[in-house]
């Protein structure tokens, strides 16, 4: 079965780091683009961070440039968000996304496998 499975979320307080991992079962892994997308409450999901198939390639939308950090292991089929200095308005639950081509978009309708996502918390 192709699904992709998130972990890592937690609470942290403000200022704090936290690392979202994302095991991937997906027979082309290797040759997907992959991101992570957020939802925070009332709120829609929005674009987080997305790599290339190598990794060689990133994007990072302003909110969490400089602080959010993606990348990915295709020997072990995994994406990792690294997310540093965190913010109140960070909370939300991540998604890992993968969609079955190279270089990634940051359209959400874009992406074929959805994970079920991971809430990160980040207090005051």
């Amino acid at each position: 079965q192709e699904q992709l499975v998130e972990s890592g979320g937690g609470l942290v307080q403000a200022g704090g780091s936290l690392r979202l991992s994302c095991a991937a079962s997906l027979r082309t892994f290797r040759t997907c683009a992959m991101a992570w997308f957020r939802q925070a409450p009332g709120k829609e999901r929005e674009f987080a961070a997305a790599i290339g198939w190598t990794g060689g390639s990133t994007y990072y939308p302003g909110p969490v440039k400089g602080r959010f950090t993606i990348s990915r292991d295709n020997a072990k089929n995994t994406v990792y968000l690294q997310m540093n200095s965190l913010k109140p308005e960070d909370t939300a639950v991540y998604y890992c996304a993968a969609q079955q081509r190279l270089v990634p978009t940051t359209r959400l309708d874009d992406y074929n496998y959805w994970g079920q996502g991971a809430q990160v918390t980040v207090s005051t």
